[in-house]
């Protein structure tokens, strides 16, 4: 197959020299208003690839600032390319500042090399490159990479006169650079929106974002350079990120036959691009249902944008050409036509998303793939562009945030006048804080308590006393305390910022009653609607919960986990500030109220969306967390109906890797809760599995976990509802309002699901990425009811014909801890709305 393909290409790799002398040949012609190519350290000029790279210090529009003297570097033998046989070495931070002419996007690419001959080990050196305002490079070094050399690329949107890059040595070490371009982008290259998936909708203001050029394929062709593309860009063959090689079948024409129309111009990609694709392996197998999949491995810890390519280059006619498009396991696009969008055949097509990495992996997975009610049954991609969006901190590498990495480093000169005037600060600023200290001290004496029974978290104290509060008799009023504020676990609110937010506590604003106390809808200042939980005195429960929900929430991030914005620990308060979530909890959309009934597909990204949350708790950490209480009330909506997991008081730091179980007293609540762990009181992921299942359970059928006005065999959802799974009857007692409505193949695969969670022993049941990718396609079966059928192995847990690899948890450094304490918990299911902690939205109080 291989050596086929290269003798196909053949035609296409003399073309492409060719291109090389002659020019661009059909390429609309652009001349970028900033154009630098600098070869740093260069006492020449050096062509590389068709272009020609200049000394950095001949431009009077650029500046080089350096804390100490550059050293150049030289090599004419072991560099891989002319461009990387000089380099520019700073013992000290240094910054390139290029003007620019022409606000807008554009590339800033850096080139790197360590050159073996430049008086200073360049393989182990570590730094740090960034603009104004964002991180591009954080502690980067040879050392951890696996290549000689390095090319990186990125698009800036630079809003100012001028762009800045600098370098900044780390460890101890130096920082170099080889040659570095900065050159002008067409506007129309990259939108300001795309269409974001998981949940789907628009993704608006991509022009504030930088990007990272991490994969930019030409499907089904050779490899084309900065020569023959007007924009200077790399387009690499697909075939070492197909999935199944035997998949794809590449099929090309002359670059002569492009039409570009006004859906894309040769700035969106060359007609080299366009005029190759990858197709389906075999269009006519039995199972025509097959995707041709893409995997490439991805930082999960970032968004990307994603944009595919299309021409249609094999059809013989309009209109037959019908095929959909995945990321990861969403339907991104679905029945594509390219000649009813584009009017022409061989007419270049794109499309933009942006996407997450896998869930449970750290890869993005593109797949194109037939759809069925076409005549024509085959899918094709021409070329394929992925990039990296910064993330908050405005970094593409890491989380460290440009303001924390901008720090001059001083000259020897300056030292000690630093020193003097650092122990001149530090004594003036301990005297100001004993001030502080004793004017807050003197305050709160005179602060009344408000005849409340809890203990108050005190302004100052050790982080190691937390726990012990949590164990010292209350009763006593004594104990050590720390302040919730020294642990830097989210924003501490004032109380009067409390009480403004809410009104007063405004009863109109009220969400809901749960076992911690009420739930406030509240606005801050700045307009952030949130909900504000008002701890109850009498409750229940107390310290160690709400440090445990604050401890758990500050350090996890991820959109189907309710995000913690901060808390309030004044005037003995225990409140906490969450993301207010429009669309309550889900029990109230499954019964109990008014609100219009959920859809099937609806439902199962509920599911889904949840599913993610858990497996993320499971995975994401050396050490997994353990959620101990989920149900539907836990399970929260927003205003796009996307769930959201919360409730992390009785949440549970996992078994360390050398054990099976945490050993701890049962909590959690009745109906949801693991049989084993309530005999054994052995607490593992599979106990939130379990729980999981009844809540698939109820999102089927409609009806509390719990309930004892029913006849007897019926009270417990999980064992009426598996008698009926176990006689192939589940549709018998699913929600009426879904009658006639869900693909029974899709409703199959959901209720073997479910079976498989409410095993009787945890060994027996899947772990959450299992559940997850079950789900998934439960999806993709309901999405295509009218085609697809159920495959003949039940186990398939992904697209059919393409086999996925086994999931693996990715690395997240999460730091755990275990606050919560032995007890127990004997309440009904349907008051443990009430009894069990952080009831975030209850449905009373709708």
């Amino acid at each position: 197959m291989v050596k086929m393909k290269l003798v196909k290409w053949v035609p296409l790799i003399l073309a492409v020299v060719l291109l090389g002398f002659i020019g661009h040949g059909s390429h609309a012609s652009f001349t970028p208003v900033d154009n630098y190519l600098i070869a740093c350290g260069s006492s020449k000029n050096v062509t590389f690839l068709g272009h020609t790279f200049v000394p950095d210090l001949v431009q009077s529009s650029i500046s080089l600032k350096s804390q100490g003297n550059s050293i150049v570097a030289t090599s004419n033998s072991s560099a891989p390319f002319a461009v990387y046989q000089s380099a520019r070495v700073f013992p000290g931070t240094a910054s390139y500042k290029f003007g620019i002419e022409q606000e807008g996007r554009h590339w800033v690419r850096l080139y790197f090399y360590p050159l073996p001959d430049s008086g200073h080990n360049l393989t182990s050196a570590s730094m740090t490159v960034i603009t104004e305002n964002f991180v591009l490079l954080n502690n980067f070094s040879f050392k951890n990479y696996n290549g000689s050399y390095m090319f990186k690329e990125y698009a800036i949107n630079v809003t100012s006169d001028s762009l800045t890059v600098t370098f900044i040595p780390s460890n101890n070490s130096v920082a170099f650079i080889n040659a570095i371009e900065v050159v002008s982008v067409p506007d129309e290259l990259i939108p300001d929106q795309a269409l974001a998936l998981s949940p789907s909708g628009p993704f608006s203001g991509l022009s504030e974002f930088a990007l990272e050029t991490v994969y930019r394929l030409n499907m089904g062709g050779p490899l084309l350079t900065a020569e023959n593309d007007t924009l200077g860009r790399t387009w690499e063959n697909d075939e070492k990120y197909l999935h199944v090689n035997s998949s794809a079948v590449s099929v090309s024409v002359s670059p002569a036959t492009i039409q570009y129309r006004a859906a894309a111009t040769p700035q969106i990609g060359p007609n080299w691009v366009y005029a190759t694709a990858q197709t389906m392996g075999n269009s006519n197998v039995a199972n025509s249902n097959f995707n041709i999949t893409w995997v490439f491995p991805v930082d999960p810890n970032f968004t990307y944008f994603v944009r595919y390519h299309f021409c249609d280059i094999m059809s013989v006619s309009m209109n037959t050409l019908v095929f959909n498009l995945y990321i990861n396991s969403d339907l991104a696009f679905g029945s594509l036509d390219l000649s009813t969008l584009t009017g022409y055949l061989a007419a270049p097509y794109y499309k933009d998303f942006v996407s997450n990495s896998s869930a449970d992996t750290d890869t993005l997975t593109i797949s194109v793939g037939p759809d069925t009610r076409a005549d024509f049954i085959n899918a094709l991609l021409n070329g394929l562009e992925i990039m990296k969006i910064n993330n908050e901190a405005r970094s593409l590498d890491g989380i460290s945030p440009v303001e924390t990495l901008l720090v001059s480093q001083p000259s020897k000169k300056n030292k000690m006048g630093i020193i003097i005037g650092s122990v001149v600060g530090a004594s003036a600023a301990l005297v100001f804080i004993s001030l502080c200290y004793c004017f807050l001290v003197a305050r709160r004496s005179k602060t009344p308590q408000q005849g409340s029974t809890w203990l108050p978290l005190p302004l100052y104290g050790n982080s190691q006393t937390m726990t012990k509060m949590s164990t010292t008799s209350q009763k006593s009023g004594t104990a050590s305390c720390i302040s919730l504020a020294s642990s830097n676990l989210g924003r501490l609110f004032m109380f009067q910022e409390i009480m403004d937010a809410t009104n007063k506590f405004d009863e109109s604003l009220l969400l809901g009653v749960g076992g911690f106390g009420r739930v406030y809808k509240g606005t801050l200042e700045d307009g952030t609607k949130v909900a504000v939980k008002r701890g109850n005195p009498r409750s229940e429960q107390g310290l160690a919960e709400f440090r445990t929900e604050i401890e758990m929430l500050s350090k996890l991030r991820h959109r189907h986990l309710v995000s913690l914005i901060g808390y309030c620990d004044e005037r003995s308060e225990m409140i906490l500030v969450y993301e207010y979530m429009a669309n309550g909890p889900l029990r109230s959309h499954l019964y109990g109220t008014d609100l219009p009934p959920l859809s099937w597909k609806q439902r199962l990204e509920i599911c889904i969306g949840a599913a993610r949350g858990l497996h993320y708790l499971h995975t994401g950490a050396a050490q997994s967390i353990i959620h101990r209480d989920v149900k539907t009330t836990n399970i929260l909506l927003d205003e796009n109906f996307v769930a959201k997991v919360a409730d992390f008081g009785l949440s549970k730091a996992g078994p360390a890797i050398d054990q099976t179980h945490v050993s701890t007293a049962v909590k959690g609540s009745f109906g949801y809760l693991d049989p084993e762990y309530f005999r054994r009181q052995q607490l593992t992921e599979k106990s939130d599995v379990y729980s999981f299942g009844v809540v698939l359970m109820e999102v089927l059928c409609t009806r509390p976990a719990l309930n004892p006005v029913l006849p007897r065999e019926q009270v417990n959802i999980a064992e009426w509802a598996m008698s009926w799974q176990k006689k192939g009857m589940l549709d018998q007692i699913m929600d009426s309002n879904l009658a006639g409505k869900v693909n029974p193949t899709s409703l199959k695969k959901f209720g073997e699901t479910a079976e498989k969670c409410l095993a009787e022993h945890g060994v027996d049941r899947p772990s959450m990425g299992d559940v997850l990718w079950n789900l998934e396609y439960a999806l993709q079966l309901e999405e295509t009811s009218s085609a697809l059928t159920e495959p003949e192995d039940n186990s398939t847990n992904h697209i059919p014909g393409i086999p996925l690899t086994p999931l693996e948890p990715f690395d997240n450094s999460l730091s755990m801890i275990d606050g919560v304490n032995s007890g127990t918990d004997a309440d009904a299911e349907d008051a443990a709305t009430s009894a069990v902690f952080s009831q975030l939205v209850n449905p009373r109080g709708r």
